[in-house]
């Protein structure tokens, strides 16, 4: 069967951002758009709200990755676990590509910055679809991302008896349904259990995106749009000192899933995830 075109840099022009862009590409490719959901995704572009740390590309596929696992096993433990694990695949995939996580290392950027957001618009604008860094790389990544949720999605490699997730404790405790929690399931321990920006946060961010998202129909929220997360984020920064990264934050990395499962059932990181759920 011949390959269907690579549309990415189109769609990423009419999403608008690099996160949501990615979600639908992965929700497409297993042919269940979640449109709210998607559009959710905005606010954790820019590397969590333009904070230049892990690419909007890696949120948006892994929150794709998520959805699909939920489809795939009706128990949420399960779903989680395989969720998680696949979300390893997505990190592994685009690190291969891009030798790091990080937006602000790929735009080379301060997104949370006037002058850079500026700077940044006006190359993306000068260059072009063609010519810039993020169009570029979105087209380059696209069939390896899918590639690589499939392989996560299909790999029957052993997993957590017992799967838990900060992100999605987070979630659950906001009021999402079981589907949500297993959809952000794949943030933990900094995305994929790689230790960077605190997935439970993303996870929260995108709570605050999608209660608004359901208020605004058809609507994405933008830089400036008060969805909540301003506070969610001042909060998150009074908790943790300011620190983002979750090896940080925790002390500690996580080896496997089941390090994770049992760090999060001891109380790791509650008083976090507490904070950010009444955020």
């Amino acid at each position: 069967m011949e390959a269907p075109p690579n549309d990415t840099k189109q769609l990423f022009r009419a999403c608008g951002t690099c996160s949501q862009t990615f979600a639908h590409l992965v929700d497409r490719e297993f042919g269940h758009p979640k449109e709210a959901h998607e559009r959710a995704l905005t606010r954790l572009a820019g590397g969590i709200a333009n904070h230049g740390h892990q690419c909007g590309m890696l949120w948006g596929t892994t929150l794709g990755v998520g959805a699909e696992a939920a489809r795939r096993h009706a128990d949420r433990d399960e779903a989680i676990g395989l969720a998680l694990a696949a979300s390893q695949h997505i990190v592994a995939s685009f690190v291969a590509r891009t030798s790091t996580v990080k937006c602000r290392e790929i735009t080379g950027r301060k997104l949370d910055s006037v002058l850079g957001l500026v700077a940044f618009a006006f190359d993306t604008l000068r260059k072009g679809m063609d010519g810039s860094t993020c169009f570029v790389l979105a087209e380059a990544w696209t069939p390896e991302a899918l590639a690589a949720a499939h392989e996560g999605l299909e790999d029957d490699a052993p997993r957590a008896i017992r799967p838990r997730s900060c992100a999605s404790e987070v979630v659950m405790r906001m009021g999402g349904s079981d589907e949500e929690a297993v959809m952000v399931a794949g943030f933990a321990g900094g995305l994929g259990l790689s230790g960077d920006a605190c997935g439970a946060l993303g996870a929260a961010i995108w709570m605050k995106g999608l209660e608004w998202c359901k208020a605004h129909p058809g609507e994405s929220p933008g830089l400036w749009t008060g969805t909540g997360d301003k506070r969610t984020l001042a909060i998150f920064e009074e908790a943790t000192g300011g620190e983002y990264a979750c090896r940080a934050i925790c002390g500690r990395s996580f080896a496997s899933a089941d390090e994770h499962a049992e760090y999060i059932e001891a109380g790791g990181c509650g008083g976090l995830i507490d904070a950010l759920a009444t955020s």
